[in-house]
């Protein structure tokens, strides 16, 4: 069986995405096991996957393993018994050279990154195998505290170069493919009142870059600039896109604050809450796509919808790099947005360059997309080693 852990929710649609095509790549009948099961319901998650819950409200995690828990990792110094009593529900049910998924692309780039080295040790002694799927790693988060966690990954797939690069160096079971989001099919949706088909432009910011930016208001400031170029050089109508909608990263939150300053315009309007397929199908019938989130960029890029990434870390760059050769233009390190215009100066390019970015992402997509269909072989090795 093939088991998918460390899923947090579909109100981040780029975990959706990475489900929902990481089960259509691997044929189906997935387990995966989900922090957040009200949402991956809400966005019927639950009728292509078997969800399982990875277990906070678990009722096996009383007052007393609590205590003790966290008794032994302030005396031992080792929170790992911790994170076996919260999630024990899974940990309980780890089968035998079962295949064991961690489905969260760049969580390594985050703070608790600990975490994912307890699910591999404890998943390895009970048997299981792990893989590492779809990763980026910062090349510079590769060190001696890291290196033992990243060993022991019975298979990591990187879905960049430069992240492949550095993880192939410390663990020679790492291959190259796409994001399985290239992957990701379009759904059914009403386009919204005003959008324009082919000559609107999607755009997203999300409170994620707001808190990477090295000059403080910075980035809505750029968002502002080039919001007011688009109205006045061009005829473009413009959808401000929401792609995470969870708690305390809420897209919309710096999206309502656009549209505000922009809605008298006639021409800006928000897109609702819908599912990644959904939104897919919207960022497809963009003319162009400005975006700070991964995986809105992946609807872009594999629908052919040339795209400028307002990025923060090694994901966007060596995504960039791998489709153009280059991240210069079509990435935007959210921490060098020093001028008012430098996002605006981006566009303007992208704008100058639309029909060559357009042929170069139609001759080159379908098989870089499809390229990811050959995950399935390599995962499924596993099961003779």
């Amino acid at each position: 069986m093939i088991n998918l852990y460390y899923h947090m929710g579909c109100t981040n649609h780029g975990c959706e995405a990475i489900v929902r095509s990481t089960n259509k790549i691997l044929g189906g009948n997935l387990n995966v096991y989900t922090s957040d099961i009200d949402s991956d319901q809400k966005y019927k998650l639950n009728e292509i996957v078997n969800l399982k819950e990875d277990v906070v409200q678990n009722s096996n995690f009383n007052s007393i393993n609590r205590l003790f828990a966290k008794f032994y990792a302030k005396f031992k110094k080792s929170d790992i018994l911790f994170t076996k009593y919260r999630h024990l529900d899974f940990f309980n049910n780890i089968n035998k050279n079962d295949i064991y998924l961690s489905v969260g692309g760049d969580d390594y780039c985050y703070a608790g990154k600990d975490i994912l080295w307890h699910y591999n040790k404890l998943i390895h002694n009970k048997g299981g195998k792990t893989v590492l799927f779809g990763c980026s790693f910062e090349p510079s988060d590769i060190n001696e505290d890291t290196i033992p966690d990243i060993q022991t990954y019975d298979l990591i797939i990187s879905r960049e170069t430069e992240s492949y690069n550095a993880l192939k160096a410390v663990n020679p079971n790492t291959l190259l493919f796409p994001d399985p989001a290239f992957q990701l099919d379009k759904a059914d949706v009403a386009l919204p009142e005003g959008f324009v088909e082919n000559n609107t432009i999607g755009i997203n910011v999300s409170p994620l870059i707001l808190n990477c930016e090295s000059t403080n208001g910075s980035t809505m400031k750029n968002y502002e600039e080039v919001i007011k170029y688009i109205l006045k050089e061009t005829d473009l109508k413009i959808a401000l896109l929401p792609h995470v909608v969870e708690p305390n990263s809420d897209d919309r939150e710096a999206l309502k604050i656009l549209f505000d300053l922009f809605k008298d315009s006639g021409r800006v309007l928000m897109i609702p809450d819908c599912n990644c397929m959904q939104l897919k199908t919207i960022i497809s019938k963009c003319r162009f796509l400005i975006t700070a989130r991964t995986h809105a960029s992946i609807a872009g890029y594999s629908t052919c919808v040339p795209t400028i990434v307002v990025g923060y870390s090694v994901k966007a760059r060596g995504i960039a790099k791998d489709i153009f050769g280059t991240d210069n233009n079509y990435v935007i390190p959210v921490q060098k947005l020093k001028n008012d215009e430098d996002l605006t100066n981006a566009f303007i390019w992208l704008l100058k360059n639309e029909n060559n970015i357009k042929e170069h992402l139609a001759s080159f997509i379908p098989a870089y997309c499809n390229k990811v269909l050959e995950v399935k072989e390599k995962v499924m090795e596993l099961y003779n080693k």
